[in-house]
């Protein structure tokens, strides 16, 4: 690991707790382990929406842009969209 900066940190009751919980079960050594895997995962998201923008929604924007013909209006959608919500059984109460 590269050199270790201390930081101070503020959070409310509840996230310090939850904290607490998990070093309490053994799953985490410290709060420090709890804090530097919350950040890796948050690195992993940020990471997983770059990509996915990137790969998945750059590509298909362009293609619209280049050829509108390919998209549908937005009534269009929704009229669809609530079609197909109309026959989805309804929830039992």
């Amino acid at each position: 690991m590269a050199g270790i900066e201390e930081r101070s940190v503020h959070l409310p009751e509840e996230q310090a707790a939850f904290i607490d919980r998990l070093v309490a079960s053994g799953a985490y050594a410290s709060a420090s382990e709890v804090v530097r895997a919350g950040l890796r995962a948050l690195e992993e998201r940020d990471a997983a929406v770059e990509h996915w923008l990137r790969e998945e929604v750059a590509p298909v924007y362009d293609a619209t842009r280049d050829e509108p013909a390919r998209s549908l209006p937005i009534d269009t959608v929704f009229d669809r969209l609530r079609a197909r919500h109309a026959k989805r059984p309804k929830a039992q109460e």
